[in-house]
């Protein structure tokens, strides 16, 4: 079984209308969750894991070369090939967010290598942003799955804002280079579903006879941007996937993201993902890094779920954590994530930290 993981956006786009999250002061934060729950009803976690112990920045923003994420970096999906480790991340640049790549030998000292991919041409659908990949090998081939849009907030911010869409590269290795294959819709958005203003790319699995991806959907209705996770799946990884008519997840559970870890003793799926929480002026914002537990691939319980990290236990931000990226090492399973230094809540300047969690995964009530 071949395991690999992915990268996703926290966006927030009502009736076609990109608003930014604003700035919370600290004193502020504690309001963003009362005793009662989420101030517009949203489902809340209630359990923790029992240990995660976080080590802080590990990759900083500004200094990649020719300026790739002189804005920030975030969107972290961590990859292991050989002894190398390699971190594909969001590099918000000079002419937008694209997708970056960085190397290590133990998760903590990373090189950065520069952008990997490129902006389409003017009018094309990544023409705003390539960004946030996911990558499986098949054979001598490596296959990646990455988001992009025609669309973004206004420079030098350049978020990318809906539709995000999944496309297609390929290369004879991870580091590249990637030829991108226009002619390849794994799939896209649909209109009156839940994912009809995003169906970007998520973490992908080799299971039985198929491949399952774990892909962000969202929708909008009269009350804002709903955003899930559903399943989508093939047996070729050149052609088009068939999409879940039914969510994993409620749209009321407000995450985006996922990567997955298998317990292989205790035959259980770990899905880790990125959490939307709402603040008391009722603006949105990745809160935490969520984990859901499974013992069938397919069918999930939004009951089964615990908080592995957030503005208790992160050491360096109390405010926007997003998309986290789990591989294990070791007796220990490593979680990357990027997050805002301090209290802020923007999209820009974040930057990605590491986490440890003890294996094996145990949940307190």
């Amino acid at each position: 079984m071949f395991l690999k993981f992915r990268k996703g956006f926290i966006m927030i786009n009502t009736k076609g209308i990109f608003k930014y999250a604003c700035l919370l002061t600290l004193i502020n934060i504690p309001n963003l969750l009362s005793a009662q729950g989420y101030i517009d009803g949203r489902p809340q976690a209630t359990k923790r894991i029992n240990k995660c112990i976080d080590f802080g920045i590990v990759l900083k923003y500004g200094d990649g070369p020719d300026s790739c994420d002189v804005y920030g970096a975030r969107e972290a999906n961590v990859n292991k090939v050989n002894d190398t480790y390699y971190l594909f991340y969001d590099g918000a640049g000079k002419d937008g967010w694209k997708s970056c790549l960085a190397e290590s030998k133990d998760l903590i000292h990373w090189i950065k290598k520069g952008a990997i991919l490129n902006l389409g041409k003017p009018g094309s659908k990544d023409a705003k942003s390539a960004s946030s990949p996911w990558v499986i090998k098949e054979g001598k081939t490596w296959h990646m799955f990455y988001l992009g849009t025609p669309n973004t907030s206004p420079a030098p911010d350049r978020v990318p804002s809906f539709p995000y869409l999944t496309m297609k590269a390929k290369s004879n290795a991870i580091e590249g280079p990637w030829v991108k294959q226009y002619n390849v819709i794994a799939f896209s958005t649909k209109q009156n579903s839940y994912y009809s203003v995003t169906a970007s790319p998520g973490f992908i699995v080799s299971y039985q006879d198929k491949y399952v991806q774990f892909f962000s959907g969202a929708s909008e209705d009269s009350s804002g941007t709903k955003r899930t996770l559903g399943i989508a799946t093939t047996n070729n990884l050149d052609s088009t996937w068939s999409v879940s008519a039914k969510p994993i997840f409620p749209i009321t559970e407000q995450v985006e993201n996922s990567s997955i870890y298998y317990d292989d003793k205790n035959k259980t799926w770990y899905l880790f993902t990125n959490h939307i929480g709402i603040d008391t002026a009722k603006e949105e914002y990745t809160d935490a890094i969520w984990m859901y537990w499974s013992k069938d691939i397919y069918h999930w319980d939004p009951a089964n779920k615990a908080i592995i990290l957030d503005r208790n236990n992160c050491t360096w931000s109390k405010g926007a954590i997003g998309m986290p990226s789990v591989i294990k090492v070791g007796e220990k399973l490593s979680v990357l994530y990027d997050a805002v230094e301090g209290n802020g809540t923007t999209h820009m300047k974040r930057n990605i930290g590491l986490a440890w969690i003890d294996l094996p995964l145990k949940v307190n009530d």
